[in-house]
């Protein structure tokens, strides 16, 4: 049994998912007391530690964009007011939101740890930001004095980490990948997947999108790909989810007449195991601008299920490490996709193709594992 620790430590994100509670849940194996300051839990398998203190703020709001700007500002004041008053005396560890959120430590006296998975203001180069705007020069001098005031900065992948290095010296880094939300190849079978008798695809090879559809994710490139491959009547692209740009895409799945190309939105807990096993092909995509300072979670889940993937991300990405160092996957830039409808022709046609890709992903998710928060905590402790 491990020795608690006197220590006590607060954990903040403004809309909190398996991620944030399995962390929460391996602090508290070790620390006296844990707190977790959110807006939201979404439970997907693993139940927050009753042991933990949770205390609500706002909920995080996704669009329109001048209402999820106003929900980050209230959270960063509570949080901030919280930290000064009740929390003081507590470790402070950020993850994710509000995304400015670790510059809090700029302010409080606590000792200060942040996970970094997606990296500002870098991100918002996809808006068309310059590194040369005042913005962008502000933020990026508040990253360095924050991450150098910072107790521990976790990141999950090296790409990111060479990312970071221009604010922080790569020694302070510490490398820790994150975890999928399913821990074994539990992909239903075609025979007896409920989704995909819904939606009438038993024949079909589906290639799926499933996810956000933000700002860093630019999705037009699959309706690219569909149109690509629009007379090829065995494969369907499927867009699952929700985003600012899903009004854009389907006006312009309508404009290239292409009814291979179909939208669903988010589905509930309940069904998501089966609409990802409908999955033949996953798809991960971030817009190049960004994709070197990302992985998406559902790169994991899409691994965890034995599901070859198709990444549209830059060559310099992390998700073109996995796909080299995997062999689960294949990445291709945006200039590439004549190549990767090849690609996506060659798989639905070759199954020992298909199996052998299959195979390497459920090895692949062996890194990824829900093991990896308590390994968050030993390098925490370190």
């Amino acid at each position: 049994m491990t020795q608690k620790s006197s220590r006590k430590i607060v954990i903040f994100n403004q809309a909190s998912n398996y991620l944030t509670i399995g962390l929460c849940n391996a602090f508290a194996k070790n620390f006296e007391e844990v707190a977790l300051i959110t807006g939201s839990v979404h439970v997907q398998g693993e139940e927050l530690n009753e042991n933990i203190k949770l205390v609500k703020i706002n909920h995080w709001v996704e669009r329109p964009a001048s209402k999820k700007m106003l929900s980050y500002l209230l959270a960063l004041w509570k949080i901030f007011w919280m930290l000064t008053f009740r929390f003081r005396k507590y470790e402070v560890f950020f993850v994710s939101l509000p995304p400015m959120g670790y510059l809090l430590n700029l302010l409080v006296k606590n000792k200060f740890s942040m996970l970094i998975w997606d990296v500002y203001p870098d991100v918002f180069k996809i808006t068309g930001l310059k590194e040369e705007s005042l913005f962008y020069r502000v933020w990026a001098w508040l990253n360095f004095k924050s991450f150098r005031k910072a107790y521990k900065i976790f990141t999950i992948g090296e790409r990111m980490a060479d990312l970071l290095s221009k604010y922080v010296s790569r020694d302070k880094l510490i490398i820790q990948p994150i975890w999928s939300i399913f821990q074994s190849a539990e992909k239903s079978s075609k025979d007896t997947n409920p989704f995909l008798e819904k939606h009438n695809l038993q024949s079909k090879f589906v290639v799926q999108y499933s996810g956000n559809i933000g700002l860093t994710h630019k999705v037009e490139v699959l309706v690219e790909l569909a149109e690509k491959l629009k007379d090829n009547d065995k494969l369907v692209f499927q867009i699952i989810g929700r985003g600012p740009r899903v009004p854009h895409l389907q006006k312009l799945v309508k404009e290239k007449n292409l009814p291979n190309c179909n939208f669903l939105s988010f589905q509930t807990d309940e069904m998501f195991p089966y609409s990802l096993s409908a999955a033949d092909l996953g798809v991960v995509i971030l817009d190049e601008l960004t994709s070197k300072g990302s992985v998406p979670s559902k790169s994991y889940n899409i691994m965890s299920y034995g599901i070859p993937s198709l990444y549209i991300a830059s060559n310099d990405s992390e998700l073109q490490d996995y796909a080299n160092k995997f062999r689960h996957a294949k990445c291709f830039s945006e200039s590439e996709l004549d190549q990767a409808a090849e690609f996506i022709r060659d798989l639905a046609e070759n199954q020992t193709l298909a199996v052998e890709m299959s195979q390497n992903a459920v090895k692949a998710s062996e890194n990824f594992k829900r093991s990896n928060a308590d390994l968050f905590i030993q390098k925490y402790l370190a």
